[in-house]
């Protein structure tokens, strides 16, 4: 199910974009659009760590996903306004905000007997796959000048998804309550997991960045490095996404039988390496090669950042609030995607190339090491 749908997802994440900039959007009007979508994806995040709790299958939330998402791409299928654009991006941000704490907490339910955190290396390999091919499907869709048909690769795909939900339902999740014996205050459990959500929503900006900022700073070019075209940095983008794919399931896997902060602190330390590159790319001819370079920090970074994080996650929340737990969490990619775009969109227009931003994202993500003390204190050694 996982694989399906992120083949859908990965044009829409990663080249939304650059269709938006074909109809001559500014970067801070597509920023506004992952923003929006953002910050709907909040009240799907809570709506649905709210049905968890109450006890549903899992596979409620991802069927109410899919409706959103397919009323989203048809939306932004025919858009060429900012008022459709805005409102596709509000229903794909409910969609996603539906679907993550959904899918993230099926993966213990179904992984048993084996340990969760080999479920959650397991899955976000699936999640690689079907984002890279997505985005490579992409690229080929820019190649011919026909990358609107991502949108229609998006709705195959959550089609074939229900179709799978319908015929494999996903488990029930833990019902709180009353049922789940004495059931703790927020303020009892909260604080263990504020570090661990203020770590991951520096980690998860960059992925939004990714999709948002780079196809528009290599579309643009830097002070020494050319502009791209657009199916060049369809393809760039595509061969991060690749390379996280072969890489995927090997580190995740080896983090599995570590620490999580092991695997944070190795998340943090690439991604601030890869950001750096990304900064020093602008200032080069051959800047290109630079960002080429980066990919392979960033694909690391992300390789060991998703599933560790997601089983700290599991390790920091008690019994019965897993819903709310996975929701905090996947809030935190709703919150990087409401800020990240804004602020790459304000600083590529201000400066018109994307060495302050990278700049800056690249001393956050070393900042953010601080972080891992208390983590490391509260989690399984």
């Amino acid at each position: 199910m996982r694989l399906v749908a992120s083949f859908g997802a990965g044009g829409i994440l990663y080249l939304t974009p650059m269709v938006f900039h074909e109809a001559q959007f500014s970067a801070t009007a597509v920023g506004l659009g992952l923003a929006l979508a953002a910050l709907s994806g909040t009240i799907g995040r809570f709506a649905s760590g709210a049905l968890l709790d109450q006890g549903r299958s899992c596979g409620v939330p991802v069927l109410l996903a899919g409706l959103c998402g397919v009323a989203g791409d048809a939306l932004l299928l025919a858009a060429h306004q900012l008022p459709g654009y805005l409102g596709g991006q509000l229903l794909l941000g409910l969609a996603g905000g539906l679907y993550w704490p959904a899918v993230e907490l099926a993966v213990p339910l179904c992984a048993a007997p084996q340990p969760s955190a080999r479920g959650y290396a397991l899955v976000r390999s699936a999640d690689a796959a079907g984002v890279a091919v997505g985005t490579l499907m992409g690229a080929l869709l820019a190649s011919r000048d026909q990358l609107r048909g991502i949108y229609l690769v998006d709705i195959t795909a959550v089609l074939l998804l229900v179709v799978l939900l319908l015929r494999r339902p996903l488990p029930r999740a833990p019902r709180g309550g009353a049922a789940a014996g004495h059931r703790l205050q927020l303020g009892q459990w909260l604080p263990a997991l504020l570090p661990m959500l203020g770590l991951s929503v520096v980690a998860t900006a960059i992925p939004a960045l990714l999709q948002s900022a780079l196809p528009l700073d290599l579309l643009r070019g830097g002070l020494e490095r050319p502009p791209q075209a657009d199916h060049l940095s369809a393809l760039v983008i595509g061969l991060q996404l690749g390379l996280l794919l072969l890489i995927q399931w090997p580190v995740g896997r080896a983090l599995a039988e570590r620490p999580v902060a092991s695997g944070l602190g190795l998340s943090l330390v690439c991604f601030a390496a890869g950001a750096a590159l990304l900064s020093l790319s602008v200032f080069s001819r051959h800047g290109l090669l630079l960002v080429l370079l980066a990919l392979v920090p960033l694909a690391l970074g992300e390789a060991a950042f998703l599933p560790t994080a997601t089983e700290a996650v599991v390790e920091l929340s008690p019994a019965g609030h897993g819903g709310l737990a996975m929701a905090l969490f996947s809030q935190c990619f709703a919150l990087s995607a409401l800020v990240a775009p804004l602020l790459a969109g304000v600083l590529l227009d201000s400066y018109r190339h994307g060495a302050v931003l990278w700049a800056l994202v690249s001393l956050s993500c070393g900042l953010s090491l601080l972080l891992l003390a208390p983590i490391r204190r509260r989690t399984k050694g």
